[in-house]
């Protein structure tokens, strides 16, 4: 287990370079089509390009910036429990997370299988639309992992406190 941990580390940390890449990208992308704009020599898709960018951002950064507990959350309250409880309300909203991640994942790979099946390209530039379907499946299947590796962090957490 410990192997599979390590292994996902370190794709997260790929990932996060990918979401770093495709930031750029869309920094870059934009500011050259701002320019072309003013010059009246826009950049043709570019705002479709600039959502593609962006969901891979999305996917690519969700799971490192869970794993250092990046995200915004609310403790005004959990703090006043003790160690223990603190530990059980985490398993269980993170269960929560994972169930519900989880069923994200699943319909996001049967949504990817459906839309590449009926051949749906976007608007300006006819890209196939799964191909960035799956890479965001893919993304969260990978959150999904760290979510659970998290999980499994908490209960050994709280089996270290029980044998104090």
């Amino acid at each position: 287990m410990k192997m599979i941990f390590t292994m996902l580390n370190r794709f997260s940390g790929f990932l996060k370079l990918i979401g770093a890449i495709a930031l750029t990208c869309m920094m870059m992308l934009t500011v050259v089509d701002v320019i072309g704009r003013f010059f009246r020599h826009p950049i043709f898709g570019s705002v479709e390009l600039v959502g593609f960018m962006a969901t891979i951002l999305v996917a690519s950064a969700l799971p490192y910036t869970y794993k250092v507990e990046g995200h915004v959350g609310v403790e005004i309250l959990v703090r006043l429990f003790s160690k223990k409880i603190q530990l059980w309300i985490d398993i269980f909203t993170r269960s929560l997370s994972l169930v519900l991640f989880g069923l994200i994942t699943w319909q996001m790979f049967l949504y990817a299988k459906d839309i590449r099946h009926t051949g749906e390209v976007s608007m300006n530039l006819e890209f196939p639309i799964y191909y960035i379907v799956y890479l965001l499946a893919f993304g969260m299947l990978i959150f999904s992992v760290t979510i659970l590796e998290t999980i499994v962090g908490d209960i050994k957490q709280l089996r270290e406190l029980k044998t104090k």
